[in-house]
């Protein structure tokens, strides 16, 4: 035992400790080419949360040579310091416009190039898709538009008065409430205004205006109608995708791998963790009440904004989705049914040690099911025995057809 003992005496220290922010950085790339031997013990979360500090900071120098991002750079890499295979490749999201399918990282850019290319076949929606969608204060749009409407409203109750067809652009309120919003302009442009440079009545100088053009005096119901729609409009939302997969029976269905695009963390905060993770080696001997625990659990549940969640039926078959950490469980119930060939079949889902999931309006996050979970479906017993005592024929698995054709097999 003395010869045991010793070296983990020995390799408890600083050496074990997570270098300094500058030493890391400076140390990226050769970190990369000197550890050739990988971990003799299967990664745990601390390995895991260095294995991202070390990929972030050398991808971030690299990216900006090969022209992709820090995710991209990931992908690309065949080696991740001995670390098993995400068990999904990142996330994504299906763009409500073109359905097309992107990778989070890529889905604003997407959804800017979509609406800019719609500008040719509606030039005012695409504007009002502008404003509701890339304005990310509400309050703000929700000020603006509504002043907007006001002008809009006095035009079309006043058309005879010129004062009301004309908006002065350094207006206070029009700076401070409508100028500042990101496709406004192109809204005004897209309703029929047009920019004109104007005397000031009683001055010399000239100042730069909002003109509504005369023929839309004739189209006074089409305003209304761009207001109305510039109110009611919501933001464009790109639809998380599930990545509805289905796995073969397996005795790594408990295991999960999870890619960069799960953690609701920066760079720098990813760095602080693996900081606040070597503290935290030290404190787990020590006596922790109840609250303590639930504190840290809870706060470790806020770093994901997405959990990947697998079910497992009675016949061993895996059905994995996608979901938001943040969304009802009824959407997982309602992912499951949507899998079935019956979906009227009644069923229930457990969790770790059985635990039943009956309240279907509470979050993935409230009920622990982040950033990953392994659930059993369970079905009716007693309309399974109806079932069976009507001595109706059972299909070999109650998944789709169309599911079962592209099962896949765990790695």
């Amino acid at each position: 035992r003395v010869p045991k003992e010793k070296p983990k005496a020995e390799a408890a220290p600083k050496p074990r400790q997570a270098p300094t922010d500058e030493a890391q950085m400076a140390a990226a790339a050769a970190l990369a080419r000197l550890e050739l031997k990988p971990k003799a013990k299967p990664p745990s979360s601390q390995e895991a949360i260095k294995n991202q500090v070390r990929k972030e900071l050398m991808a971030e120098a690299a990216a900006s040579e090969e022209g992709l991002s820090a995710e991209e750079k990931d992908l690309a890499s065949p080696d991740r310091e001995g670390a098993a295979a995400p068990s999904v490749s990142g996330v994504y999201f299906i763009c409500p416009l073109t359905g097309a399918v992107v990778r989070k990282d890529q889905k604003e850019k997407h959804l800017r190039e979509a609406i800019q290319s719609y500008f040719s076949v509606d030039p005012v929606a695409a504007s009002i898709m502008e404003i509701h969608t890339f304005n990310k204060d509400r309050e703000k749009v929700r000020v603006g538009v509504e002043t907007v409407a006001k002008y809009l409203d006095n035009i079309y109750l006043h058309p005879e008065e010129e004062k009301y067809r004309k908006i002065k652009l350094q207006n206070k309120v029009f700076q401070e409430r409508i100028s500042c919003l990101e496709g406004i302009h192109k809204f005004f442009q897209a309703i029929g205004f047009e920019t004109k440079t104007l005397p000031v009545p009683g001055q010399e100088t000239t100042e730069e205006y909002y003109v509504l053009k005369e023929e839309m005096l004739t189209k006074l119901e089409d305003l209304r109608d761009y207001k109305e729609q510039l109110l009611s409009s919501e933001p464009v939302r790109a639809q998380l995708d599930r990545q509805l997969s289905v796995f073969k029976p397996s005795p790594e269905a408990a295991r999960f791998e999870l890619p960069n695009d799960f953690y609701n963390l920066t760079a720098e905060e990813i760095k602080r963790e693996q900081r606040l993770r070597t503290e935290a080696v030290e404190k787990a001997s020590m006596l922790r009440t109840r609250a303590m625990r639930e504190k840290e659990e809870q706060r470790e549940m806020r770093k994901y904004n997405y959990t990947l969640v697998r079910v497992r039926f009675p016949d061993g078959y895996i059905l994995q989705g996608t979901f938001y950490a943040r969304e009802s469980v009824s959407a997982l119930y309602n992912f499951v049914r949507g899998a079935l060939r019956d979906d009227w079949l009644p069923f229930e889902l457990l969790g770790p040690g059985g635990l039943k999931l009956t309240d279907e309006n509470l979050a993935f996050n409230e009920c622990g099911l982040v950033p990953s979970a392994l659930l059993t479906l369970a079905w009716d017993a007693a309309v399974m025995a109806d079932i069976q005592a009507a001595g109706k024929e059972q299909p070999a698995s109650p998944l789709k057809p169309e599911l079962l054709s592209r099962v896949q097999t765990l790695s």
